[in-house]
């Protein structure tokens, strides 16, 4: 099926994901304390698992420097 596209469907997938993926991921990086670029990671396969688990359960540090 992906072969059918061509290039500018692939380009209109590539900014369909970065809207749908990345822009939402960016705001929670940034939101939590975070640098907002590493929401990138999350179109690397596999590693966009172990970075929702990261988000998860890391310390966030807005969170800190409220206490």
């Amino acid at each position: 099926m992906m072969s059918n596209m061509g290039l500018p469907g692939l380009l209109v997938m590539l900014i369909i994901y970065g809207v749908i993926i990345v822009a939402p991921f960016y705001q929670l990086w940034k939101k939590s304390g975070h640098n907002g670029w590493i929401s990138l990671l999350m179109l690397v396969p596999l590693v966009n698992f172990i970075m929702l688990y990261v988000l998860a359960f890391k310390k966030w540090p807005v969170l800190e420097d409220r206490k």
